[in-house]
């Protein structure tokens, strides 16, 4: 029996009379038979009614129908937990007397959440996966179910939803609202996070993750970017408590207490920055057991090694995260932080460049990893991809790093962005478990797509639209099952994005984990952001497309609340335009309501129940 769940009742209902029903699976598929004919099936058997402990279990029901030729009828099965056999009592009566209208309430809860942001391309199978899909990817799998074929855990993930809440902030800004606190609430005194936890007990694992906390103020500074709500920081949350981790030890499993003391969500983000602000003999932030990249457990677990990648993220919070700072008159933590990323900038141009591009980590032993010295894992995407996306560092060294990228990792051939190169597998430096996976699978040397999708962003923040939108097309899974050689070879669903894609021989091209993917949200966010360049910060719309050249345009339509922004871009080089005279040669004009606004000073975004029409022209 489940301790948090065994008290409930489990319930199954019917519309109709039910003649039989059974819990024992070796009644319903009988003796010497298989489920493509179960005994229960046959006519004029009747299920007995068995249940109990001991048998093979099983949930059946068996209705008898019997319809005179032409006629037709309905039966609603339903089923459901409650909390006691009235609770079970008043669903099933309430489910099977009202499911055409609860379905219809669902249909329209998709629709609405889905619909909150629409595009229109010249590319279908862009359109396909920015409408709908991907956000439901997200809902569904990540944030709703936390589940999927290859992932049954169903548990919260730390750095997980609130990546994947970042792009349900315009679709529904409520449930990324309430995820933030539900996050914040699982950071322990000290500033460090459950990796992952398990509702309701909130079970979960600490460790020395280096990343994990740091997601928090990094998603809660977009958050309020995007929707303005500044009143979420004033939010009161509490803290856990439990046994800290003993010297060398990555990870324990227990159920913390709440601790009695609580802060607000911005002192949480702002005790998780603290935390995060140890530095190793190069200068660069602790690894720990991770940061990011599970697999690579083993790199900094004595508490020694460094990671390259740490410094450009922490960077990005730190840069997020000091306007609200500001905002809030901390100017001792502004003061503080300005200096951290300062020296953190410094640590990366003296000792994360390796020549070519820039160095993954430092094993414990002061080991370089990720350099051209290593046989395996020589160049790794992630240092190089946020050595843009974080900016600050030497921009040419940023663009020569990218331009390795391209070289050692990208695969236009078997259709791949691989993480590193080569795979993991006699190296006498053991990073972790990566090296347990076979070369060529999931993150240990093939395509892992989380991050493949920031190699894409990172060449639309270089304004590189001739290979960040291919290599965004590259990615997306419409493309992998258009014909019958690419479905044989890529085997999953075409609909969804896959975690990791095999890399090498003979599994080259195939799918491997999906629907279970932090790559679907940053997918969503990338396309709509970084390609079509549609971007709500701190009340303003602004519009600056990373497209193909030879796009005529495209619309999007953004709504929030009652308030819709029609935004149409026209390139006028391809279609002329009534206002493309209006614009000097190469640059943008933009309208607002039918008046011209100035492209620096962006868009007005409000909440004001009204439809807006937003116009951008390239001359």
């Amino acid at each position: 029996m489940n301790a948090d769940f065994g008290r409930d009742i489990a319930w199954l209902g019917s519309s109709h009379p039910v003649s039989g029903w059974t819990c024992d699976r070796a009644e319903f598929i009988g003796i010497g038979q298989g489920l493509a004919a179960p005994q229960a099936l046959e006519s004029q058997h009747t299920l007995r009614q068995a249940a109990g402990v001991g048998p093979d279990p099983c949930w059946v029901m068996q209705v008898e129908l019997k319809l005179e030729p032409g006629e037709s009828d309905v039966v609603v099965f339903s089923f459901g937990q409650a909390a006691s056999l009235a609770g079970a009592d008043e669903l099933v009566r309430m489910t099977t007397r009202d499911a055409d209208q609860a379905l219809a309430n669902v249909q329209a809860q998709w629709d609405e959440l889905l619909g909150a942001v629409q595009v229109r391309t010249p590319d279908r199978a862009f359109d396909l996966m920015l409408n709908r899909w991907l956000l439901y990817q997200v809902l569904s799998s990540r944030c709703l179910g936390r589940c999927g074929f290859y992932q049954a855990g169903g548990a919260y993930g730390f750095r997980d939803q609130l990546q994947d809440v970042m792009a349900l902030v315009h679709a529904w800004p409520g449930f990324a609202r309430d995820h933030l606190l539900r996050a914040a609430a699982q950071q322990f005194v000290e500033g460090d996070a459950q990796h992952w936890w398990h509702p309701p007990s909130g079970k979960g694992v600490r460790t020395t993750f280096s990343d994990d906390r740091l997601w928090l103020p990094y998603a809660v500074a977009y958050y309020v970017s995007v929707t303005g709500d500044d009143a979420v920081l004033d939010q009161t949350v509490s803290f856990l408590e439990g046994p800290q981790l003993p010297p060398h030890e990555e990870s324990q499993y227990f159920e913390p207490t709440i601790s009695h003391e609580s802060a607000s969500l911005f002192e949480h983000c702002v005790r998780a920055i603290q935390v995060s602000r140890g530095r190793g003999v190069h200068g660069l932030p602790l690894m720990g057991c991770g940061d990011w990249n599970d697999g690579m457990n083993r790199v900094g677990w004595k508490g020694q090694g460094e990671s390259v990648w740490m410094a450009w993220f922490l960077k990005s919070v730190l840069d997020e995260f000091m306007p609200i700072a500001m905002r809030r008159e901390r100017a001792d933590l502004v003061s503080e932080w300005t200096l951290l990323s300062q020296e953190l900038m410094t640590a990366v141009d003296t000792n994360a460049w390796d020549g070519q591009w820039y160095r993954r980590a430092y094993f414990d032993d002061g080991t370089p990893l990720g350099s051209a010295s290593n046989d395996e894992c020589r160049i790794d995407s992630l240092a190089q991809s946020w050595a843009v996306i974080a900016g600050g560092g030497d921009p040419q060294r940023a663009r020569d790093a990218m331009e390795k990228v391209d070289e050692m990792l990208i695969d236009r051939d078997a259709q791949l962005i691989r993480l590193f190169t080569p795979s993991f597998d006699k190296t006498a430096h053991d990073p972790g478990y990566i090296k347990g996976y076979v070369p060529g699978i999931r993150e240990n040397g093939g395509q892992y797509t989380h991050a493949a999708v920031w190699t894409a962003m990172a060449f639309a923040r270089l304004g590189d639209a001739g290979r960040a939108y291919p290599l965004y097309a590259m990615l997306n899974p419409i493309g992998k099952s258009d014909s019958r050689l690419t479905v044989q070879r890529y085997r999953v669903e075409p609909y969804v994005m896959a975690a990791d894609i095999y890399g090498e021989s003979p599994h080259t091209g195939k799918g491997g984990w999906t629907w279970y993917t932090g790559a679907a949200g940053w997918y969503w966010r990338i396309g709509i952001e970084e390609l079509l360049g549609v971007r709500v910060r701190d009340g303003v719309l602004r519009i600056a497309p990373v497209v193909p050249a030879g796009w005529p345009g495209f619309s999007v339509t953004l709504r929030r609340g009652r308030t819709v922004y029609e935004i149409e871009v026209v390139n006028s080089a391809q279609t002329p335009s009534p206002t493309s005279a209006k614009a000097a040669p190469g640059r943008w004009s933009l309208q607002h309501d039918g008046q011209p606004v100035s492209l620096e000073g962006g868009v007005p975004f409000v909440d004001d129940g009204a439809r807006h029409r937003v116009v951008a022209t390239l001359a």
